[in-house]
């Protein structure tokens, strides 16, 4: 392992050559510059981990320098030796990003826990930068197609904005991944993104988990609460689903749209906030409107940016791109060996219909990845329905367009395994049982007796649309 590297950078030799005694005495490597321009020259040529820089110095002094390591690199953790110093100069340097400061005269002690301090705050800053391209490479929208350029389009005009987004399209789609683009490119990025799934959330509990509660507000509520609304305070919050909140939640939600202010269960006092909101839903609200079913109001006030995300069907020639991406992060999350798709494995993939559009393309990905013994997935890796095997419900030939309507047979084609048979089972039963309430949600959940979150949960999971099963 190699040693971490400090360049001192003070122009008087004397305090170079104590500095130098005491770090290499310790194993550190240490480099040494007289003036702030040497030092940046250093910095370029050796990559240092940390920096000791004197204040005052001729020519370039050190709040000078220090400006300019942060152009050159942001994160450099960087000490101040501020022997004649003043309070004014020790502020400023604090603003422009240095961690600590030394005292002149110093002890070998003193120097030795500020070193160890300022690789500490590396280490954490590196870890912090890695974290987040991972995160960013989880979140990222992969593909080139027509259809994706249309909302990538949209999405860079209505990021640096604050304008309410309202995002449409079928479950599975990556309304998620549009809505977390958004955040990471708006004025809002360095704050909070807060998520809230509005149908798997109870009714009874989704307004205390949206504006919050106090003690015993309620029976159960033991402890007071802060709301989504006050925790995505001058961030995001996201509303996916948001076409399953009751009429009295919308109610509320419009009235912090409106106020940008909340009040918890339980409480008289009103709280501002400073909230961008991002709604999704996979209904036709507009149609809901006329039910009786969502507020006119709130939906003008969502649907201030409207965007449309399309199915995987409508964006074929990415499905090669999205393989790739997918395998790539399946075999870095569960430690495999990469993997290649065959051609063949791939047009074929790209003939199915994704009803359950990108999350059903992930798990089925994960699954290959996972299942296949060879560094090739071929063709006759896939499952049945991808191959075009039997009586498939899910593939359809080249170039054809048409929804195909959903069967739900008393037998099940195709279904390889015991789980396969019993997820084809369930898919059909519930299928079925919509169709006999009229696709109500509510009567159909009482009706097989779970509740209703659950029953939006198999719904994704199975891909079923009534626009397809109807």
């Amino acid at each position: 392992m190699s040693k971490p590297r400090i360049l001192v950078i003070d122009d008087e030799a004397a305090i170079r050559d104590s500095l130098r005694m005491i770090l290499e005495y310790e194993h550190y490597e240490f480099v040494g510059a007289a003036s702030g321009p040497d030092g940046l020259a250093a910095i370029r040529r050796d990559a240092p981990d940390l920096v000791v820089l004197d204040i005052k110095m001729p020519g370039m002094n050190g709040l000078e320098t220090l400006a300019e390591i942060r152009k050159l690199d942001e994160a450099l953790p960087v000490a101040m030796i501020s022997g004649h110093g003043t309070i004014t100069d020790a502020m400023q340097a604090t603003r422009l990003g240095a961690f600590d400061f030394i005292e002149k005269p110093f002890t070998s002690e003193r120097v030795l826990v500020t070193v160890a301090k300022g690789l500490e705050v590396r280490e954490l800053r590196q870890e912090n930068r890695e974290l987040k391209l991972a995160m960013e490479s989880k979140y990222e929208i992969v593909g080139q197609s027509p259809a994706l350029r249309q909302v990538l389009e949209a999405v860079k005009r209505a990021s640096p904005t604050n304008a309410t987004v309202m995002l449409l399209g079928e479950s599975g789609v990556g309304k998620e991944l549009v809505a977390r683009t958004i955040h990471r490119n708006s004025p809002r990025a360095g704050q909070r993104f807060i998520q809230v799934n509005c149908a798997a959330i109870p009714e009874e509990l989704i307004e205390s988990e949206l504006f919050g509660h106090e003690k015993g507000s309620f029976t159960g509520a033991t402890e007071k609460q802060i709301g989504k609304f006050e925790q995505a305070d001058r961030g995001t919050i996201f509303l996916d689903e948001v076409g399953d909140m009751s009429p009295k939640t919308q109610a509320k939600v419009l009235r912090v749209l409106q106020e940008q202010e909340v009040e918890r269960l339980g409480s008289a006092r009103t709280i501002k906030v400073d909230v961008r909101v991002i709604a999704a839903t996979n209904k036709d609200l507009e149609e809901a409107q006329q039910r009786g079913e969502f507020r006119e109001d709130l939906f003008f006030r969502l649907n201030v940016i409207p965007i449309v995300v399309p199915p995987l069907r409508e964006r074929r020639d990415d499905i090669p791109l999205l393989v790739q991406h997918f395998a790539r992060r399946t075999a870095d999350e569960h430690n495999l060996k990469p993997k290649r798709f065959d051609p063949r494995a791939l047009e074929g993939m790209q003939r199915y219909r994704w009803r359950g559009n990108i999350r059903e393309l992930r798990n089925t990905v994960e699954r290959l990845m996972i299942m296949t013994a060879g560094d090739v997935v071929r063709v006759e890796d896939l499952p049945p329905d991808l191959r075009g095997d039997g009586a498939s419900r899910g593939a359809e030939p080249p170039g054809a367009g048409a929804p195909l309507a959903a069967q739900a047979p008393s037998s099940t084609p195709g279904a390889g395994t015991l789980r396969e048979f019993k997820d084809a089972a369930e898919r059909a039963y519930l299928v079925q049982k919509l169709r006999e309430n009229g696709w109500n949600i509510s009567k159909t959940a009482d009706v097989i007796d779970t509740p209703r979150s659950n029953l939006y949960k198999k719904l994704e999971q199975y891909g079923i649309k009534q626009e397809i099963d109807g």
